[in-house]
């Protein structure tokens, strides 16, 4: 591309058609208005048989304007195209690295595809060749002078052109340009370098480089060169996935996030998801799906399966969920839908009919409801959210979500519905701020709102006979309190039983005592400790003292495909501790959420080692498995036993005046146990 007899070959094979690298002037006209003035005199490099100088001077951008190339044979076909029609305009033949104009001549100089022919590669002696190429330009500019490149940035380009210009001073803006539907030569986007000339400073002058998509007049600052190249990649990324998304449905689900300007953080997450099943109509192409505020962490919308599910039900060949964000605000469905419109069709679906209309759908047609209560950071499980939520019907929910891992609920508990007495709403208002003794009030504690809580209280009928099992004497140790819902049903519905928790993390005491309800008192206290230190500190001084042992405790290393409980609490030695303290009849209660499967088995062998009897039961649209380990194979019963205890069970807990709910369901629990 350097190559004077390259150039000139292929003007002469290609004849009088213009050239047009990278659009054309319709496309580029938007960005140009912004930087080239009518009394601007322009410099063209690189000028080829682009018909772009020639739309500038027709619709009176500018009309001062000298055209340079290499190629003699392009500088001659050019003159003989212009001829005497513009007058103001000129054609040069001369080489941008060596020029002849004097110093400060031009405040504008053109580059549509100039510099990426030029920097194919980062060999010394191309990148020695760009310098010269813009010691040339900025030495013909005028200060306040623009250098407008036209590029596909490729990420050595873009590189070299921002360090470059902006350890000189200058102003480095970046505008993606554009698209022109289905006449567009390139997947990828095109964008335009402005490099502003400013006198260089001596010392440290901050950098400034910015960024302005398509669809935005104010440019957004970046704080480092490192930063403006990712930016720019992210959105060449996206026209990728958009232009596959045109052409083929996706077989795997495709997610992306769409952050807000202003803070960069993500606003919207949104999964394409298509149903090779579903035979679209006319109207049944594609679609978007909001889901309620709260709901997104829910299996129909937080799994691949179950957006499958929603995406087939819903009888669209293309659904696209979309989660808000709980760091924003909408204020409704109308202002979601005209936010979102025009960046939702650019992930619309191959054959979508011409000005199909694309409906917006939710649950009940509303985005749901989302009041943060409580943020705050805690030094051991990091920044963490107290938030209330609309499920699905009129119940609410209060949970605790810890942002490292914001798209699982760590706790959860139901809201029971609250009527203030008479006059008791105006006192409350006349109070600065509720006690946290009045918070809990409002949480229904006989509800458990977690699928694998269920399942570890219905194994507590291995214990023994079924029917006096709520009033019996019972030792239960519980690791990890996260909001307390488990020890908490426990305490209440075993009414005898005295149950010790034990959590490392102070701020999670605080958290379940003012948010979610719970108390200490002669039967259930909490010990403020790591696990593993307590438990082997009980195995030296205080064997074979509890009825159960439950462990619910969440891993905060994110590289190991095991969420809960950490490594170390089913390594064999710990293992061995935890049957040390459990009775000879007892009940070992694991919640394992594994996604590894070598490391699955891995941890059920070590199990079976120390246990000689293990059970099973996998939580059904989770990845949650809740083992059951005794002590002693004499005390294996089949599924049907279990089942029929755990029926049992329930009956024995359901005790006049004290409330249960209608889902529960103990031996739906223990239905599909397996024995391991």
């Amino acid at each position: 591309f350097g190559s004077t007899r390259y150039w000139d070959r292929f003007f002469r094979q290609r004849g009088r058609r213009p050239f047009e690298w990278y659009g054309a002037f319709p496309e580029l006209c938007p960005v140009l208005h912004k930087y080239v003035r009518p009394r601007d005199k322009v410099l063209v490099v690189g000028c080829g048989n682009s018909e772009l100088s020639e739309q500038m001077y027709d619709t009176g951008m500018c009309e001062d304007i000298v055209n340079i190339d290499i190629s003699d044979a392009v500088i001659r076909q050019m003159r003989e195209r212009s001829g005497s029609r513009r007058p103001k305009m000129s054609y040069l033949v001369m080489d941008m690295l060596q020029m002849d104009f004097p110093d400060a001549g031009f405040q504008v100089v053109l580059d549509k595809g100039t510099l990426d022919a030029i920097l194919t590669d980062e060999e010394e002696a191309t990148l020695a060749k760009v310098d010269k190429m813009f010691a040339e330009i900025s030495r013909v500019l005028q200060i306040g002078g623009r250098y407008l490149c036209v590029s596909l940035a490729q990420a050595h380009v873009l590189k070299k052109a921002v360090d470059y210009f902006s350890q000189e001073g200058w102003v480095v803006r970046i505008h993606q340009v554009a698209g022109s539907g289905d006449k567009q030569q390139f997947v990828l986007p095109v964008f335009v370098y402005v490099m502003t000339k400013f006198r260089k400073i001596p010392g440290s002058a901050p950098q400034i480089l910015e960024i302005c998509s398509e669809e935005q007049d104010k440019p957004m600052r970046v704080e480092s060169a490192e930063r403006l190249v990712a930016a720019v990649k992210d959105r060449q990324h996206y026209a990728l996935l958009c232009s596959q998304l045109s052409k083929t449905p996706c077989g795997e689900q495709v997610s992306l996030d769409l952050c807000d300007r202003a803070s960069g953080k993500p606003r919207y997450t949104l999964h394409v998801v298509d149903s090779p099943l579903v035979r679209p109509s006319r109207d049944s192409h594609f679609a978007i799906f909001i889901i309620p505020q709260g709901r997104e962490t829910e299996w129909l919308f937080g799994t691949e399966e179950g957006r499958r599910q929603l995406a087939a039900s819903a009888g669209f060949g293309r659904l696209v969920t979309v989660a808000l964000h709980r760091e924003h605000c909408y204020e409704g469905m109308a202002s979601i839908q005209a936010e979102l419109s025009g960046k939702v069709m650019e992930l619309a679906p191959p054959g979508l009919p011409a000005r199909q209309q694309v409906p917006f759908l939710s649950v009940g047609g509303d985005i749901g409801v989302r009041t943060v209560q409580h943020r705050d950071t805690s030094p051991m499980s990091g920044e963490y959210v107290v938030e209330d939520v609309k499920g699905d019907g009129i119940c609410y929910f209060r949970r605790l979500i810890f942002l490292s891992n914001r798209n699982v609920v760590q706790s959860e508990a139901r809201l029971l519905a609250h009527t203030p007495l008479p006059g008791q709403r105006k006192r409350r208002k006349e109070k600065k701020k509720p006690s946290p003794a009045e918070l809990p009030a409002t949480i229904d504690k006989s509800y458990l709102c977690c699928e694998h809580h269920k399942a570890m209280v219905a194994g507590l009928c291995l214990l023994g006979d079924p029917d006096p099992l709520p009033g019996a004497l019972l030792a239960v140790l519980v690791v990890g309190l996260g909001g307390g819902s488990l020890p908490l049903f426990i305490h209440d519905y075993f009414s005898k039983a005295r149950v010790a928790v034990v959590e490392i993390d102070p701020s999670m005491l605080e958290v379940a005592t003012r948010w979610f309800g719970f108390s200490q008192g002669d039967r259930m206290q909490v010990h403020v400790s790591d696990g593993l230190d307590y438990v082997a500190r009980l195995a030296a001084e205080d064997p074979a003292q509890y009825d159960a042992i439950m462990f619910d405790v969440d891993s905060k290393d994110f590289t190991v495909g095991m969420s809960c409980p950490p490594p170390a609490f089913v390594e064999k030695p710990f293992l061995q501790k935890v049957k040390t303290i459990l009775k000879p009849e007892g009940v070992f209660v694991l919640n394992l959420v594994c996604r590894d499967a070598r490391l699955k088995e891995s941890v059920l062998a070590t199990l079976r080692e120390v246990f000689p009897l293990l059970y099973a039961r996998r939580i059904e649209g989770e990845v949650n498995e809740i083992l059951f380990c005794q002590p002693s194979p004499e005390q294996q019963r089949d599924p049907t036993e279990l089942e029929a205890r755990a029926r049992a069970l329930e009956g024995a807990l359901r005790q006049p005046g004290r409330p249960w709910d209608s889902s529960y369901v103990l031996a739906d629990m223990l239905q599909a146990v397996k024995i391991l």
